[in-house]
């Protein structure tokens, strides 16, 4: 008989890399506990789990820290094989999926956090970027139901999490992503459906809330 696991999760509610690694782990559905750190007074467990760049998430798998959130969801879909895998077994396919993923990572997250922490020109160039991307990654989705095809995958996991900035995203450079991209907002909502994704997500206008705090708190209003 194999013992318990014990799986736990460093994180802080508005993180994206946070969120995506508790859809994992729902999606799988694994037995977890969540515990949030204060990033401005960081856990001695999360300084020794991740002491190269003391960041979360982490997830602590029965002792051992895995850091990066792509490699973290890589690690979940390996380590719990007996649900649908996320990603797809066909090397080129699994090789575009991580190329998506990593331009999620690149891209959209760096656009976002420009859109919310810069004003004037470099918001208004932050926000044509970030339009951009969705776009490429509308071509992407093309007439599929998720990006994984039939099945929530890899780049829907790394994706989905910005969805609940979108309205941070939108107030505060004055836009609207739907008539812009409204196939990922229409791929967001199906997502969205998931109990795993819903319950994974925070309030929109929460996560405003916490943004117009630290907006203030570093001075950029």
């Amino acid at each position: 008989m194999a013992m318990a696991e014990e799986v736990v999760l460093l994180s802080f509610w508005p993180s994206p890399f946070g969120m995506r690694v508790r859809i994992a782990l729902e999606e799988k559905g694994i037995k977890y506990i969540n515990m949030e750190e204060n990033l401005s007074d960081k856990s001695p467990l999360l300084l020794k789990m991740n002491p190269v760049h003391k960041k979360i998430p982490v997830l602590i798998h029965n002792s051992k820290p895995i850091c990066e959130s792509l490699v973290t969801v890589q690690y979940i879909d390996e380590i719990w094989n007996d649900k649908s895998p996320f990603l797809p077994s066909d090397p080129y396919q699994r090789a575009q999926a991580k190329f998506w993923a990593d331009f999620v990572d690149k891209k959209i997250a760096d656009s976002g956090t420009r859109i919310w922490k810069t004003k004037g020109e470099a918001q208004e160039a932050a926000k044509k970027e970030f339009i951009d991307c969705l776009k490429l990654l509308e071509g992407e989705l093309g007439d599929k139901l998720y990006f994984g095809g039939e099945t929530m995958g890899f780049v829907d996991l790394a994706l989905v999490p910005f969805y609940s900035w979108f309205y941070t995203y939108e107030t505060l450079a004055n836009f609207n992503i739907e008539s812009e991209c409204p196939k990922i907002v229409a791929w967001a909502n199906r997502c969205m459906e998931k109990e795993s994704v819903s319950n994974s997500l925070p309030d929109q206008h929460k996560l405003y809330d916490m943004v117009l705090k630290i907006k203030k708190m570093l001075g950029i209003e």
